[in-house]
């Protein structure tokens, strides 16, 4: 259906997007707009216009998506890709002429939009993703891989085979001698511990709040031990980023102990999303740059001996989670916030605005 709601929307959707639209708009009315074969937004409920009224750009579709007033179609990735200019483009934010909002009011106000502001999502300003998400939500995105690392893609499209050649360098990497002990932070269902201590015979404590039962040799902990000396730190899940904590883990190892961690990073003239800070890190601290990371380590002791670059393997694997997550129910907020971020954090490790960094260091 042509005519409707959607038709009423075209001329500011064009204003805003540009002609053609590099999307298609299906409105609650049924009608659509849009080029054929482009990735579709469903705009459920009048309300959703009614946040963009109150907050055009980002805060606004991410309220409304959040919430469910409006969908998306199809790979949620190619449809946040296609609607780049909305977002962000080159990291500015949208900027709106006046004769853009009169636009977006005149609109609203012909499709019975206009009202006073919906509240935000309960998703928002909380304690952010990485502190409010339980160990089914994260099985999901792993699907039957088990593992929340980073996969190493190289001759491979399967990201359980990922997740399994990523452990197998890692592993390889390490090459610790019989009896180490090993600290893992963000250790998940301890599949690296596991293999640490099945092939390397790895005294390992894994630092998890997933009911697991560990096999011989690995050892379960809620939290991170106030005290020990270990012989290595492994933080290879970017669940819970360490550039926090790092004086913290540099006084449990032991002098000329190891820590390998893998620590996502933003670009240097990288602009935070009001997506980031207001859904996925909460109360915690914004992503270092490497500088700034490698600096943070330098002065409690760490010396980097190693850095790598996995951003490509990164943004892969992000996508992967996306995709398990969009292939099952996604009707609760939280759901659709781990969604969404993991698609805009897939599209800005493509663009080279966020990365991943392995690095190798020693206590000195």
């Amino acid at each position: 259906m042509v005519d409707g709601a959607a038709s009423r929307l075209e001329p500011l959707l064009v204003r805003l997007l540009g002609d053609p639209l590099p999307v298609r708009v299906r409105a609650w009315d049924g009608s659509e707009i849009g080029s054929p074969g482009a990735p579709v937004f469903v705009v459920r409920d009048r309300r959703a216009l009614r946040r963009l009224l109150w907050k055009p750009g980002e805060i606004g579709l991410v309220r409304a998506y959040v919430t469910g007033e409006l969908d998306i179609e199809g790979d949620v990735c190619a449809a946040l890709g296609a609607l780049q200019r909305v977002l962000r483009h080159d990291d500015e934010a949208i900027r709106l002429s006046g004769d853009d909002k009169r636009e977006i009011v005149r609109t609203a106000v012909m499709l019975g939009a206009v009202g006073p502001e919906p509240k935000a999502p309960p998703e928002e300003g909380g304690r952010g993703l990485l502190a409010e998400t339980p160990e089914e939500l994260y099985a999901r995105m792993a699907g039957g891989a088990r593992a929340l690392g980073t996969g190493h893609w190289a001759g491979t499209a399967e990201p359980a085979e990922a997740q399994r050649a990523g452990e197998e360098r890692l592993a390889a990497r390490l090459a610790l001698k019989p009896g180490a002990s090993v600290l893992e932070l963000n250790a998940g269902w301890a599949s690296f511990a596991t293999r640490l201590a099945r092939e390397q015979g790895a005294l390992v404590t894994a630092v998890t709040s997933f009911d697991v039962v560990p096999p011989e040799g690995v050892r379960a902990v809620p939290d991170v031990p106030a005290e020990g000396e270990y012989d290595v730190v492994v933080a290879l899940a970017g669940v819970l980023p360490l550039h926090g904590v790092v004086d913290r883990v540099a006084g449990l190892l032991r002098p000329g102990g190891r820590l390998l961690v893998r620590q996502p990073v933003h670009r240097q003239d990288a602009v935070q999303r009001p997506f980031t800070s207001d859904y996925v890190l909460g109360s915690q601290e914004e992503l270092p740059t490497l500088g700034s990371f490698i600096e943070a380590l330098d002065a409690v002791g760490l010396e980097v001996c190693r850095a790598e670059a996995l951003r490509e393997d990164y943004a892969r694997t992000l996508r992967a989670w996306a995709a398990a997550l969009q292939d099952g129910p996604r009707e609760d907020g939280l759901t659709r916030t781990w969604l969404l971020h993991l698609a805009t954090a897939a599209l800005a490790a493509e663009a080279g605005r966020i990365g991943l960094y392995e690095l190798d260091a020693v206590l000195r």
